[in-house]
């Protein structure tokens, strides 16, 4: 595979339509789209800033394919580079952040009219470049972004033909991963469009902009999330048993909030909280039932151990107001009804305790 490194115009370079670093949602509509999108999301202010103030390194060349229009290149690798030396020429371009890139604009030293590429004759030239670049290199892209590349190479001639499980090998081979790696990525990013089909459950602010998918990644690691869920990784079909309702159960939990918050975090101690509590029937109902992941996760737990632990704790607590006592200025007013109520409630346990004991025995 040999490639043409030549200067080209930037009248004639277009914008990628279609490339995996935009949301589904802006893919396939316009350049002043992809514009604005990478105005807002990929702080694309800073590299105009930075390329009319130093100039655009020739390293950082544009990876490109021939356009239906003769002569004309579509930027597959460096729409952002792309999109900041456009509007350092033509700044009207702009529908967003237009008094920032006036500014820019009539400050900036250099405004080159042609850019470096570096030039492929199709799409699946460029893939493996790309694959290993953003998926294992130094300039990854975000998950989603990852997901959909993988997902559309999965679907690409060459892969046709074999099961789910060899293309995830092959597909391992080309960006220099693992299997297992792709086979997790492309099943998130399978349940991802069945999310997305769903209109994301209509989810107060969720979107594919906002949508987290290193949450179904990372709970796929999980052996009662993955289970929950009905989704087996080592199979040709991962998807074959999958509990719809129960994939939307999870995007609830994680993504709808009540007062700002969301029934469970996305991080690593919320995960290990969330496949305790779906591993265990008690505490899955309790959860169900509006009871917190907190509160269900102690209901994984042994409750004699929790039962003992409770009750030290308290008596710790209890010793450590006993420390203080001699020390304290001012009693609070409603000390005795406090310490009266301690006092009920050790009296209530013991009871139980006592008349548990005595309907044991046998005598």
């Amino acid at each position: 595979m040999k490639q043409e490194i030549k200067y080209v115009d930037i009248n004639n370079l277009q914008l990628d339509l279609y490339n995996p670093r935009l949301p589904k949602s802006k893919q396939g509509t316009d350049e002043g789209v992809v514009i604005e999108y990478l105005l807002l999301e990929a702080a694309t202010l800073e590299l105009m800033e930075s390329i009319g103030e130093n100039d655009f390194f020739v390293g950082e060349m544009l990876l490109v394919i021939p356009s239906e229009r003769s002569g004309s290149f579509i930027v597959v690798e460096g729409n952002r580079r792309l999109t900041a030396v456009l509007l350092l020429n033509k700044p009207e371009l702009a529908r967003v952040k237009k008094a920032s890139i006036k500014e820019i604009y009539d400050s900036a030293k250099y405004k080159p009219s042609s850019l470096p590429c570096l030039i492929f004759n199709s799409r699946e030239e460029i893939q493996k470049y790309i694959g290993f670049v953003h998926i294992t290199g130094k300039k990854s892209w975000r998950m989603l972004e990852k997901a959909r590349y993988l997902y559309d190479l999965s679907h690409s001639d060459k892969f046709q033909g074999l099961s789910f499980i060899d293309v995830c090998k092959e597909i391992a081979r080309v960006i220099g991963s693992r299997s297992p790696y792709v086979r997790k990525m492309l099943t998130s990013f399978q349940l991802y469009t069945i999310i997305e089909d769903e209109k994301f459950y209509q989810i107060d602010g969720l979107s594919d902009s906002s949508f987290f998918l290193n949450y179904f990644s990372d709970g796929l690691q999980k052996e009662n999330i993955r289970m929950y869920m009905g989704v087996e990784l080592d199979s040709d079909d991962p998807l074959k048993n999958l509990n719809k309702e129960h994939l939307k159960d999870l995007v609830t939990w994680w993504f709808k909030k009540s007062e700002g918050v969301s029934r469970v975090i996305g991080d690593s101690d919320g995960m290990k909280k969330l496949n305790e509590v779906l591993g265990n029937e008690i505490a899955l109902f309790a959860f169900k039932r509006g009871a917190s992941i907190d509160i269900a996760y102690e209901l994984t737990n042994d409750i004699d151990l929790q039962f003992e632990r409770k009750v030290k704790e308290s008596l710790m607590a209890i010793e450590q107001a006993d420390g203080l006592s001699n020390k304290v200025k001012t009693f609070y007013i409603d000390l005795y009804d406090d310490l009266k109520s301690l006092r009920q409630i050790a009296v209530k346990i013991n009871d139980f305790k006592t008349r548990r004991e005595q309907d044991g025995d046998e005598f």
